[in-house]
């Protein structure tokens, strides 16, 4: 699925977009799409890429699930209790 991506570009740049588009007879975000995997190739980002590496551990706990549960629920509860009086 396609997201919206909204940024301030310079006029310059927009005017080089809409050149290779129509010189390329391609549309102007298939232009900035295939600029942006070219570029990601020649720094090779790509493969540097780890998402698990990337989420800051949030996925990696040093508790076990249940305590997780417990914790968690705990407050739940006295957040319920409270609000309940």
């Amino acid at each position: 699925m396609d997201r919206v991506l909204s940024t301030r570009v310079d006029e310059a740049v927009i005017l080089q977009i809409s050149i290779l588009a129509r010189e390329l007879n391609l549309s102007k975000k298939a232009v900035i799409e295939s600029a942006i995997k070219l570029y990601s190739e020649k720094t090779g980002m790509e493969k540097q890429t780890d998402p698990l590496k990337n989420t800051c551990g949030a996925w990696n706990r040093s508790e076990s699930p249940m305590e997780t549960i417990k914790t968690s629920r705990s407050a739940f509860n006295r957040s319920m209790e409270r609000h309940h009086r």
